[in-house]
């Protein structure tokens, strides 16, 4: 194979290990998660009470594995963001650890969304020439139907991909790297393409 002029980390978190969470299982990730909640500063919006926890597929990277999660609020926000762990001396996981967010941003109110996407930065990767890149989680549900797996490409080449369960997926990819960006695409069992996202979203009054 001829070298590369795109010398980026590729696939580097391991793929799904487990099946979506539940029982008690996800009882302790849900008090990880609601923990963080608990410490958003929303200021003045009244963010109400958390209702459903949608889980994802686990991702595991550097040494931690990330299970992110949404939820809607009785008020209608939508709760975002991750529980993490290591495994412990014995195995089961330890040293957990939760991020959480909140927005009035829902595709509910987006019907142009082809993917409802989520994303936060959990490390960089050191590139050439001092250059670095953003790794990211990045978790979402498509819009549209008929999808078997999802894609994080960077400047057209695929750089994470993770098949959907249950109609979610979780991606783990560098980012803002040599000027490019993500894409999060989404292909059919048989590789067609069906939809396409940002992570970035276009100011529309910019000039």
């Amino acid at each position: 194979m001829a070298p590369t002029d795109r010398f980026v980390i590729r696939f580097a978190a391991e793929p799904p290990q487990e099946a979506l969470p539940y029982g008690r299982w996800a009882d302790t990730l849900r008090g990880h998660f609601l923990a963080a909640v608990a410490e958003i500063d929303a200021g003045d919006e009244q963010l109400g009470e958390p209702g459903e926890i949608a889980w994802f597929p686990d991702r595991s990277y550097a040494g931690r594995t990330y299970v992110p999660a949404t939820a809607r609020t009785t008020t209608g926000y939508e709760l975002f963001g991750f529980v993490s762990f290591a495994d412990g001396a014995d195995g089961a996981p330890d040293d957990f650890a939760a991020r959480a967010d909140f927005t009035s941003e829902t595709a509910d109110d987006n019907p142009d969304w082809q993917i409802d996407l989520n994303e936060e930065v959990i490390g960089r990767w050191r590139g050439e020439q001092g250059r670095s890149a953003d790794m990211t989680l990045i978790w979402g549900t498509p819009m549209v139907e008929h999808g078997a797996l999802a894609t994080a490409e960077l400047a057209d080449l695929a750089v994470d991909q993770c098949e959907l369960l249950d109609e979610r997926f979780t991606l783990v990819a560098p980012d803002a790297y040599r000027g490019d960006f993500l894409d999060v695409k989404l292909y059919s069992s048989r590789g067609q393409e069906l939809a396409s996202e940002s992570l970035y979203v276009e100011d529309d009054d910019e000039d």
